[in-house]
């Protein structure tokens, strides 16, 4: 009997990858070395890596059957690494590559306990490179900004499923960013009421 395909499908990752990919080009230099966390099914990476052709893609995630899914969606992607097992929240990431270009991380922070997001900035402080960006993607609530309805029940039925979850204020998430270390270099209004925000370790 063939072998069930381990490739898992994410409809919002479909969508939202060329959103993603049109800001990537944008804010990365030519080449360099980008880490993904949390990459789920693998179809950023896929869908991505190959129109960043400087760009070496190193997808990671804490979970087995996300990484067997990734490396299905990446076969034959020369600039696509293997897998690695990392979990944000993980006090060290000794799989990840001691210093990186760039790091991604979409659609994570709401769907993990707050500390995944002070993880997250304490990891991406360590392993940027000084001109390094991290780039995180997701729906957030900002203060004095009136929520879209789908976000405000998208966020009362992450809640109903999981206390820990729920979509994050923006100002909380950027004060995590800064006690690591991080500034908020930029703000990109994308589809579907998501935000790209784009970290910097201070210049100098």
């Amino acid at each position: 009997m063939p072998q069930a395909d381990p490739r898992r499908h994410s409809a919002a990752a479909e969508r939202n990858s060329a959103p993603i990919l049109r800001e990537l080009q944008r804010l990365l230099p030519e080449r360099g070395l980008l880490l993904e966390i949390a990459s789920g099914t693998g179809q950023h990476a896929a869908l991505c890596a190959p129109a960043l052709p400087g760009w070496t893609w190193q997808p990671s995630d804490a979970d087995d059957g996300a990484r067997a899914s990734i490396a299905a969606w990446c076969t034959g992607l020369a600039t696509v690494r293997a897998p690695l097992a990392i979990d944000v929240r993980d006090g060290e990431w000794p799989a990840a590559p001691p210093a990186v270009d760039a790091i991604l991380c979409a659609n994570l922070l709401h769907i993990a306990p707050w500390a995944a997001t002070d993880a997250l900035m304490r990891g991406a402080a360590r392993h940027l490179r000084p001109a390094g960006l991290l780039l995180v993607y997701g729906p957030f609530l900002v203060e004095g900004e009136a929520p879209a309805a789908s976000n405000l029940a998208f966020d009362a039925d992450l809640r109903a499923r999981d206390r820990a979850w729920g979509l994050r204020h923006l100002h909380a998430v950027v004060t995590s960013a800064r006690a690591s270390g991080l500034v908020l270099r930029e703000r990109v209004a994308m589809p579907a009421n998501n935000l790209l925000l784009i970290f910097a370790l201070p210049a100098g």
